[in-house]
């Protein structure tokens, strides 16, 4: 199996009159784990179905290993794809639905006929190779011991891994996956990532991947494209997108419990305010004026002075805990903070806290949303 890169150049979409793409710009090196996340309807799906050939762009340009298969059949684009749904055939036993891509591409129409094929010469050392492939396949995938069950005779992480080895047996240049695990339940889901996260490093291969859920994408990829209103908002490593969010709406989207965000003002020296109140963090002159400040859970600290808020609710997520207050200045906003193990802010419900902001980490946004150019603030040390 050798990897292929895969190009998406300009790509455009609509449906009636509703922009679906506008002008996706996108490249995936061979081997690399993308994945295109978004809320629903922001166009992940259609791209990928635009890719599989499986639609047609209005514009734009397709490559794949630097061969441009815009106009080509799916078929000849040697993509194997893997479905929500698994559409596994529920009448063929698993052997026979992983062997069907195989059957379909080495034998003739004639030597698929049920009983005319067999004089068909050669089609018996096909079948022999085409079922070794199964069975190894089969064997990397631990169901092996499933091929003679029927689809309705599996669960559903069973039947995920023939879908998976359907895909797996052609040896395609790239596998794509259209959110594969949604239909799965919350514990099975985390032991599918980690089952596909091991294939890909197994296999090498490219894989093109969509999903609404950011934990997914997250842990399983290499990079990801943020997509939303038929745009990427951002193509980057999780890293670059939870630390380095290009946009308020990428901060938004990424990280759970969300991002805190805070309405400051910014002083024609740069420094910060919220509600009034100095933050002792500083940006460039050029951004005064209102802009957004965006703070990480792990980021909001109890602290002697800062920003004062009440208590409302405090959670225990596993070793952590997540207390989530309101500042006194403005009860119409929510903040969260997330407390290490075993960290005490000596407060109880309604009590009222004081808040700093790490600096080096907060996420300054313009109003026009954007990140500015300086938006790293750094602690004012005079």
């Amino acid at each position: 199996m050798t990897p292929q890169s895969v190009e998406l150049s300009g790509i455009g979409k609509r449906f009636g009159s509703e922009i679906v793409l506008d002008g996706i710009d996108l490249s995936i090196a061979a081997g690399e784990f993308v994945s295109l996340v978004g809320m629903s309807g922001c166009g992940k799906s259609t791209l990928l179905r635009i890719l599989a050939g499986l639609e047609t762009a209005d514009h734009g340009r397709v490559s794949i290993g630097g061969r441009d298969v815009t106009a080509i059949d799916p078929s000849d684009r040697n993509l194997s794809m893997v479905f929500q749904s698994y559409a596994l055939y529920p009448h063929m036993t698993v052997r026979r639905n992983i062997a069907t891509p195989l059957r379909m591409r080495r034998l003739s129409s004639a030597a698929r006929l049920p009983l005319l094929g067999r004089l068909v010469p050669g089609r018996r050392e096909i079948l022999a190779d085409i079922d070794r492939q199964v069975e190894a396949t089969a064997e990397m995938l631990h169901i092996d011991p499933l091929l003679e069950r029927r689809p309705a005779q599996l669960s559903g992480g069973q039947r995920q891994r023939v879908a998976l080895a359907r895909a797996i047996v052609r040896s395609p240049a790239a596998f794509l996956m259209d959110e594969p695990l949604s239909n799965l339940d919350a514990k099975l889901r985390t032991h599918m990532r980690e089952e596909l996260s091991a294939l890909h490093r197994r296999l090498g291969a490219t894989f093109v991947y969509v999903t609404h859920d950011q934990v997914e994408a997250m842990t399983m990829s290499d990079r990801i494209a943020l997509m939303e209103g038929g745009r990427i908002l951002q193509f980057g490593t999780a890293a670059d997108l939870y630390e380095r969010p290009a946009s308020l709406a990428v901060a938004r989207f990424i990280g759970t419990p969300s991002i805190n965000l805070l309405p400051v003002e910014c002083d024609a020296t740069g420094r910060l305010t919220a509600f009034g109140l100095p933050l002792d963090l500083v940006t460039g002159p050029e951004n005064a004026g209102p802009a957004m400040l965006g703070v990480r859970p792990e980021d909001l600290r109890p602290a002697a002075r800062g920003i004062a808020a009440r208590l409302v609710r405090s959670e225990r997520h596993g070793a952590d805990r997540f207390d989530t207050l309101v500042p006194v200045a403005d009860d119409s906003l929510r903040l969260v903070m997330r407390r290490a193990p075993g960290e005490a802010i000596g407060a109880g419900a309604d009590d009222i806290v004081h808040l700093a902001v790490d600096g080096s980490a907060a996420h300054l946004f313009g109003a026009d949303g954007l990140r500015r150019p300086v938006a790293a603030c750094r602690r004012v040390t005079a």
